[in-house]
């Protein structure tokens, strides 16, 4: 797939990285075992945003190795601008945005039958609902609830998640990306929350989440410019549609 071959895959899974040397081959290879199962065409593709380690040599080095999986570089770590990035880049039919340390496969499968059965433009995976598992720690889920609330009077959002899993088809999508004025985390609940807004059938369904290891970027330290893109978007959205 690294030649100028005009046939696209049916799967584009989108992963933006930072700073993720001790798993990232480990993770693409399991990624890559689990699409070969599920018996779609696909690419991979990792977006690196500003890592301090290995992580661009490594991703590099996968991309070489295995034809299916291409990388890229942004300027800084910008998780948004990354998984952006790595959505407009995407061939497939159906893109997945997936994270280093997920790759559900058991998600894969339900949201590409969905989409591809035309029961739903884009499947949301949720932490939040009732019938999903999260067991990451007690602070992490608090804050995808406070973030959820906070989208609810803000933006007048019905669902119970935005961050993380998430499947789309290509067509009906790539217009909302291009809607889209914030960065950053809240990148992704944008959006969901534009898709919703565009009246396109989104559906969450529950997802089981463990943490793997510790996040890349202290979650505290994500708190002002999480606020700062919050009121952008909000201002966007009430006052600029």
């Amino acid at each position: 797939m690294k030649s100028n071959d005009s046939t696209a895959p049916t799967l584009s899974i989108v992963i933006p990285i930072y700073n993720e040397e001790e798993i990232l081959r480990e993770a693409v290879l399991e990624l890559r075992e689990g699409l070969e199962k599920l018996g779609h065409s696909y690419e991979i593709w990792l977006a690196e945003n500003g890592s301090t380690d290995t992580t661009i040599a490594l991703a590099t080095g996968l991309s070489k190795e295995f034809p299916e999986v291409f990388n890229f570089s942004a300027d800084d770590p910008n998780y948004g601008k990354a998984l952006r990035q790595g959505i407009l880049r995407a061939r497939g039919r159906l893109i997945v945005c997936d994270e280093i340390d997920l790759g559900d496969m058991d998600f894969y499968q339900r949201a590409v039958e969905m989409l591809l059965s035309d029961d739903a433009d884009m499947v949301v995976g949720s932490k939040a609902m009732k019938g999903a598992h999260d067991s990451r720690p007690v602070f992490r889920r608090v804050a995808t609830r406070v973030i959820n609330g906070m989208l609810r009077v803000a933006v007048n959002f019905r669902g119970t998640d935005t961050h993380g899993l998430k499947a789309f088809r290509r067509d009906l999508l790539i217009p909302v990306v291009d809607q889209c004025v914030v960065d950053k985390d809240i990148f992704a609940s944008e959006l969901v929350v534009r898709a919703g807004r565009a009246g396109l059938n989104v559906v969450e369904i529950p997802v089981e989440v463990c943490e793997k290891r510790r996040p890349a970027i202290n979650l505290f330290r994500r708190v002002p410019g999480v606020m700062k893109n919050l009121a952008q978007l909000t201002y966007a959205i009430r006052f600029k549609g």
